[in-house]
């Protein structure tokens, strides 16, 4: 199993990291070119404005759109989720519109808010998964085709699939806790 992790900027080498521990050929993907022969994509936490302007270059965004709209696996977290969605409040950020929700950037606070929490992931099982949000955007609205994975415990929503998508308002490769990863990575397989 082959799976890109866009690289451009953010916490591309702590996935790549998570992957190959779980036995995936990892690879770092900067240019369209790269995206060749992929299983499955994650686009990892950072800054969102950065990574979608890098994007933008190259072709690399609709290069992804379209592979994505092709039945490409893709796993958002942090920044990636940002960058997924059809509607990002209060921003410019260019974004893929891949995914049905309406986010809020930082919506946590600043770097020094950021925090970690147990959540309830039934799709992972009984267990709590931890979840590190670090200037973190939450999910304000979810539309048609969205499953709702996990929420913090006042409700605010932080993980959702959509077909082939998956996303996270939080960084699961920042952990030892796996089981998103592997999550994902069921998901990828599935389209084989």
């Amino acid at each position: 199993m082959k799976i890109g992790v866009l690289a451009s900027q953010g916490a591309f080498a702590e996935h790549i990291a998570v992957l190959r521990q779980l036995g995936a050929e990892a690879v770092p993907v900067r240019v369209p070119r790269e995206l060749e022969g992929l299983d499955g994509l994650i686009i990892p936490g950072g800054e969102s404005t950065s990574i979608g302007k890098l994007m933008l270059g190259d072709n690399l965004a609709e290069n992804i759109k379209n592979q994505v709209n092709n039945g490409l696996p893709v796993f958002g977290t942090c920044a990636g989720m940002i960058l997924l969605a059809s509607d990002i409040a209060d921003s410019s950020v260019p974004s893929l519109a891949l995914l049905n929700v309406k986010v809020k950037r930082n919506a946590f606070g600043r770097q020094k808010d950021s925090f970690e929490t147990e959540l309830d992931i039934p799709a992972l099982g009984d267990k709590p998964f931890p979840a590190v949000f670090i200037r973190a955007p939450l999910i304000e609205q979810v539309n048609n085709g969205v499953e709702v994975l996990a929420r913090l415990t006042d409700g605010t929503i932080v993980a959702v699939r959509q077909g082939n998508i998956l996303a996270s308002a939080f960084h699961p490769e920042l952990t030892d806790d796996y089981r998103l990863h592997r999550y994902f990575m069921d998901i990828v397989a599935q389209r084989h």
